[in-house]
């Protein structure tokens, strides 16, 4: 069978950015997870020991995003890059929590991890604060803690690697990612209180068999964020995981994109910018956190910070 000329065109390039890609990003979600977010507190010190910091980068156990405080503090520019917008709307409110440095812990083993977020925090900490660090993990075959399947229509292979990474950019850009972070917490009371009906009618799938149904209202979590339902279709590759501390929990929202558009498109008719109808999720569910960075390439192994002039 021939290809048009395009296509095998297409596909090489492909071939030739999987070099470049935090390998982490494309891979399915890891058994537990730690996410990392900083901020400067001392410019003199910055450049050092980001240096000993990115020594430990692999792009796949450790995943690393930068703010845009970061790179102008480098005096870096990364086009593309900017800070979360706070969305405002009638009862409700979705913050924005500019931040530094941004890192995603993957593994198998939770006390590895734990050492290994140790010694991070030590090598950044002469130019770094640690704000927070969020212990997560997959519930029962990537569901959300609040019983329902999360993730479901993610794109997968081709199509997520042009959903998430950057092409056509140039070296320095090429292979890079923009990643948009949140931190949901559930109010799992207020959740356990409704009939499963109402629960199926916020989510837009029935929590049995994970399948969509028409007759669920237009305020229904799947009705407003699907993603091929906008103009231009607002995909992104979605690696968000449940996260819990004590008696505590929610999800923490991470999505991949060769931009911030598809993310935004999503979230501002979720908070009901588009048509004044208000995702069903915000009935048990908030954002407290928003945070944009980006997820540098990588060249022969390590980072590529070639445009950030490291």
């Amino acid at each position: 069978m021939a290809y048009p000329v395009i296509d095998i065109l297409k596909k090489i390039t492909m071939v030739l950015m999987m070099d470049n890609i935090q390998n982490g990003i494309l891979e399915s979600n890891p058994r537990f997870a730690r996410f990392m977010i900083f901020s400067i507190h001392s410019l003199d010190d910055l450049k050092n020991c980001l240096q000993e910091f990115f020594k430990l980068v692999d792009g796949e156990n450790i995943v690393v995003g930068i703010g845009q405080s970061l790179v102008e503090s480098l005096n870096g520019k990364v086009n593309g890059l900017r800070t979360f917008t706070p969305i405002t709307m009638p009862g409700l409110d979705i913050p924005a929590t500019p931040a530094a440095l941004w890192c995603w812990l993957r593994g198998d083993d939770n006390g590895e991890l734990f050492h290994q977020s140790r010694l991070i925090e030590s090598l950044l900490s002469p130019g770094f604060t640690l704000d927070s660090c969020i212990e997560s993990f997959q519930f029962d075959r990537n569901r959300d803690l609040s019983g329902y399947e999360d993730g479901t229509e993610n794109p997968t292979g081709e199509d997520a690697i042009t959903a998430a990474i950057v092409s056509n950019q140039g070296p320095g850009l090429d292979g890079s990612s923009f990643v948009a972070v949140q931190q949901w917490v559930h109010d799992f009371d207020t959740f356990e209180m409704m009939e499963t009906e109402e629960q199926d009618d916020i989510i837009g799938r029935h929590i049995a068999d994970n399948d969509e149904f028409d007759e669920a209202p237009e305020s229904a979590h799947v009705k407003r964020s699907a993603q091929e339902s906008f103009e231009p279709e607002a995909f992104m590759l979605r690696h968000s995981m449940p996260w819990a501390q004590g008696t505590k929990g929610g999800l923490m929202f991470v999505a991949f994109g060769h931009s911030f558009n598809a993310f935004e498109a999503v979230m501002n008719r979720m908070a009901g910018k588009d048509d004044g109808i208000q995702d069903g999720l915000f009935r048990f569910t908030r954002p407290v956190t928003g945070n944009y960075f980006w997820c540098p390439p990588m060249q022969d192994g390590v980072l590529d910070l070639s445009i950030l002039d490291m």
